[in-house]
């Protein structure tokens, strides 16, 4: 389909603005963390282990000496300083989080985090004044505020890093088109910069450049391929009075070129527009993590207070601050900030073994619950690359022909001229030279082979110039070698079907998925595609905005997969709840697309389907045993069950967790595909 005289007005979109898309920052409260840079972190983490390192050998753990434990005069100072100079590197993160949770009356993941950093320092501050300058006993927490602090800025750096290749596919859009261009100065042309260009001012694109800005030709003829554009596989002809597209690029002649719309104005304009306003819709997964944090917040603090309360009636202040302590301590949540980041890590890396690059993990789970997989044509269920389908050699051999005509076209740029190359290499068939060679206007090419005049052209040329011949039985583009008057051979050219297709399709329609084929190709071309893959759905024609539309409509039914390669499938890809880019396909689809796919099977998005379900089971897993433990522990160490007899020792309290953290980071290695 010919998109470049479509109106794009359409293209601007009423659409409500959410925020960034937060799926990948699930477990760490990754809402206001984004602005923190990946090595500013990581440089808090390497200083933090570096002071744990000496701190666990100074440190009681939890009141409690250790085998290795040291004692000196002054050893009490320096843990204090140490968990100091802790306090310092590794909090800010947490506590600016839990300032932007607070402030939007939303306390998730920081806020709890924050809350046992805040008691766990300033209580073992007080224990260290206390015992050092008065002689008492109280029980101090370094070990513990100092572990959680590691833990947590571990569990960020992984999450974090998860995100890093999530990319921008607006700023890919802006790639698309030259820096110069060949601008018109009276009778000669001029480089300029391309973003200077203006409606009405003349550009010169030669062949095998990119057109600056869209545009009407003025004179010349060339062949234009708009496939990562529109979606349309086969180069476009254009001549005089032609609308171009900005982006696309010139094959094999020189056009003169009228500007008729820059920036905002022009195709790429309107599709960044559309694929920003898609890209910063609302978040695809909201963090289940972040809400189990958020109720264990609120848990950990009324139980604290109640605590307080209740048990200084029962016993006193002082017994009862204890317990209301230890209650907000039981209330960090060690285990549950590494529940989501270790599965995370686990899964991109069993995905990149397999072929696939995982940049939201969020939006992967979504394939749990996948109904529809629609999927671009050129480039995702074909080749995308132009190959010989039929040869019908009535008057010539087949190997004579393609010898003649690989002649011909030996030195065009054009992908149908390569795939006649190609083929004649392939076939071994005996190398010639062509003189002369012409290219007839709109038709095809001509030339003098071993002393004899042919001529390539298309069935329209036959027509006009009252050629008889048999029209071919083939889909795809026919061309005819022709000698005289006479039709001495034909060759139809085609996008092939990868050879992974077909069983790709079997597989989701095993699994309940409708796949659904999207093009911007001709209904004829999706149609015997679509046949050939055993698809009862398709949509031809379509252009980028009409994607989005065709996405949502499916959304209103199920949860959707878009799998695509081209430009022209960047906002659909952006839109859809899990989308996967082939990774042969542009930048642009990579950077709008939640996966990509390195491997050149389409059976590895089927793999790619199993791990999410099997991902998705281990974070419900490891939240249910990071959680599990603070549901059942937080309201013991506040004294719930203390008329039966049941109470938390702070020590055991931090052995259980521990415990909890390991099994977390356990059943987290044990994912498999």
């Amino acid at each position: 389909m010919n998109m470049s005289g479509h109106s794009m007005d359409h293209m601007h979109m009423d659409h409500d603005m959410h925020g960034m898309d937060m799926s990948g920052m699930s477990g760490m409260g990754g809402m206001h963390m984004m602005g923190m840079d990946h090595g500013d972190m990581k440089k808090r983490l390497w200083w933090s282990i570096g002071l744990l390192i000496p701190l666990l050998f100074v440190t009681p753990f939890m009141g409690v000496d250790l085998p290795f434990t040291l004692h000196f005069p002054g050893s009490s100072f320096v843990t204090a300083i140490l968990a100091t100079a802790m306090y310092v590197v590794g909090t800010k993160p947490f506590f600016s989080g839990a300032k932007g949770e607070l402030q939007q009356k939303k306390p998730a993941m920081m806020s709890l985090i924050s809350m046992g950093l805040l008691v766990t320092y300033w209580m073992s501050m007080y224990a260290f004044v206390v015992n050092t300058f008065f002689g008492m006993d109280a029980m101090d927490y370094f070990f513990e505020f100092a572990s959680l602090v590691v833990i947590m800025l571990l569990g960020h750096v992984i999450e974090m890093q998860a995100t890093m290749a999530a990319g921008n596919a607006t700023s890919e859009l802006s790639k698309l088109t030259p820096e110069t261009a060949h601008v018109k100065h009276g009778d000669s042309f001029m480089d300029m910069p391309a973003s200077s260009l203006k409606p009405d001012m003349e550009v010169q694109v030669q062949a095998g450049e990119s057109f600056p800005a869209d545009g009407v030709v003025l004179s010349g003829s060339s062949q234009v391929d708009e496939s990562l554009m529109t979606g349309e596989s086969k180069p476009v002809k254009k001549e005089k009075d032609a609308n171009v597209i900005g982006g696309t690029i010139n094959d094999d002649g020189t056009l003169l070129v009228k500007v008729s719309a820059v920036g905002a104005d022009s195709f790429l304009g309107h599709l960044k527009d559309t694929l920003s306003q898609t890209e910063n819709s609302s978040s695809k997964v909201e963090s289940l993590a972040n809400k189990v944090a958020g109720w264990l917040f609120w848990v950990g603090l009324t139980a604290a207070v109640l605590a307080l309360v209740v048990w200084t009636i029962i016993g006193g202040f002082s017994q009862a601050f204890n317990m209301a302590v230890t209650t907000l301590i039981i209330a960090c949540p060690h285990a549950l900030g590494l529940a989501i980041p270790l599965v995370i890590q686990r899964t991109k890396a069993i995905a990149a073994k397999d072929g696939i690059l995982i940049k939201k993990h969020g939006a992967v789970l979504q394939a749990k619950h996948l109904d529809y997989a629609l999927m671009d044509k050129t480039g995702t269920l074909t080749t995308g690359q132009f190959e010989v389908q039929k040869i019908e050699a009535d008057k010539l051999d087949e190997k004579t022909a393609l010898s003649v005509m690989a002649a011909l076209e030996n030195q065009s740029s054009h992908p149908l001229a390569k795939a006649i190359v190609k083929k004649a290499n392939e076939a071994d068939a005996p190398k010639q030279t062509a003189d002369d060679v012409q290219t007839i206007k709109g038709a095809g090419v001509k030339g003098t082979v071993n002393g004899k005049e042919y001529a390539i052209v298309n069935g329209r040329y036959l027509d006009e110039n009252n050629i008889d011949y048999q029209k071919m039985d083939a889909d795809g583009s026919i061309s005819y070698l022709v000698q005289g008057k006479e039709v001495q051979a034909a060759i139809s050219l085609g996008d092939s079907i990868k050879d992974s297709a077909a069983d790709f399709v079997k597989q989701l329609h095993d699994r309940h998925i409708t796949p659904v084929i999207v093009t911007g190709d001709g209904d004829q071309t999706a149609a015997k595609v679509a046949k050939a893959l055993n698809i009862d759905e398709y949509k031809a024609n379509v252009s980028p905005q009409d994607k989005i539309d065709i996405v949502k409509q499916y959304q209103q039914n199920g949860k959707v997969m878009m799998i695509g390669d081209g430009i022209n499938d960047a906002p659909a890809l952006a839109q859809a709840d899990l989308s996967v880019a082939i990774g042969a396909g542009t930048d642009v689809a990579q950077a709008s697309a939640d996966a990509v796919l390195i491997s050149k099977s389409l059976y590895k998005i089927i793999d790619l389907i199993s791990l999410a379900h099997n991902a998705n089971e281990k974070e419900i897993q490891n939240l249910w045993w990071g959680a599990g433990y603070n549901i059942l522990a937080i309201p013991t160490a506040a004294g719930v069950f203390a008329g039966l007899g049941l109470m938390i020792n702070p020590m055991i309290g931090a052995i259980v967790m521990s415990l909890s953290t390991l099994i977390v980071a356990g059943n987290a290695m044990l994912l498999r595909k």
